[in-house]
């Protein structure tokens, strides 16, 4: 890919993303993009780049591709051990309606576990309880609403809790395993692009978890974002953000609790 390109499709990634690509990911982007290329039978990027700049639409596909998804259940035991806190002290103060947002969902195993930490606490079936899980990539997003994983996916789920929650299903290849009806219940999907707030959410959301997204943003979007989630978030709110992402420079009223988690005053 000629750098000319690449810069190109550099700028329609930020303008419709906010995903900022340094020019040290030119070798990544071609090769994602080379996918994309075999799907709809084209020889060169350049020939892709003009069928992005005639067809709006096809900016889903170029962000489905170059956006990455990796992911895993309980990414980040801390934090989950922390939203059990918060959430048996809302249960304590008698709280029984509860919003969340999983902000930048993947495929679907962010939302899923924090659906399974809650209900080994509480059972949702008695409670008012949604998760909004979002994500920009609609491949992901379908991924998720499928909520079928493969063994090595859920490597990561105890034992207990895989027999409480997940179904094991026949697979194309081998046998998935597939989140029960119960719980899937609780969340829904929505594709949503961070980095163009204000959101139509309304809130007041108790916990979001945005995390290892903003790694990919540059300040500005960064700022805008998390001024977004201080509106969105309810009075001693928790944000949980990647363990390498940070708040520092950031104008807001966060403060922090532990590694990579901030509380709304």
């Amino acid at each position: 890919m000629e750098a000319r390109v690449y810069e190109s499709f550099r700028d329609i990634v930020y303008q419709t993303s906010g995903i900022s690509l340094g020019p040290d990911k030119q070798e990544l982007v071609a090769a994602r993009i080379g996918k994309r290329l075999r799907v709809l039978g084209l020889q060169r990027p350049e020939e892709y780049l003009a069928l992005v700049r005639k067809d709006p639409e096809e900016i889903v596909g170029l962000l489905d591709v170059i956006s990455t998804n990796f992911t895993s259940f309980f990414r980040g035991q801390d934090h989950f051990d922390l939203f059990a806190e918060k959430f048996e002290e809302y249960l304590a103060a008698g709280q029984t309606r509860f919003r969340f947002w999983s902000a930048a969902c993947s495929t679907g195993v962010e939302p899923y576990s924090m659906l399974m930490t809650l209900d080994s606490i509480r059972s949702l079936s008695s409670l008012d309880v949604k998760i909004l899980a979002t994500d920009i990539s609609t491949r992901a997003l379908g991924q998720a609403q499928e909520a079928a994983y493969q063994a090595k996916v859920v490597e990561p789920v105890r034992n207990e809790w895989k027999m409480k929650y997940f179904e094991k299903q026949p697979g194309e290849r081998e046998p998935v395993w597939v989140v029960r009806p119960e719980l899937r219940r609780h969340v829904v999907f929505r594709r949503l692009n961070l980095s163009q707030p204000p959101f139509p959410m309304t809130g007041p959301l108790d916990c979001v978890f945005c995390r290892n997204v903003m790694i990919y943003f540059d300040q500005p979007v960064r700022q805008r974002l998390v001024s977004e989630i201080e509106r969105l978030l309810r009075p001693k709110g928790i944000l949980f953000v990647g363990h390498s992402e940070t708040l520092t420079g950031i104008d807001c009223g966060f403060r922090a609790v532990q590694a990579a988690t901030y509380a709304k005053p």
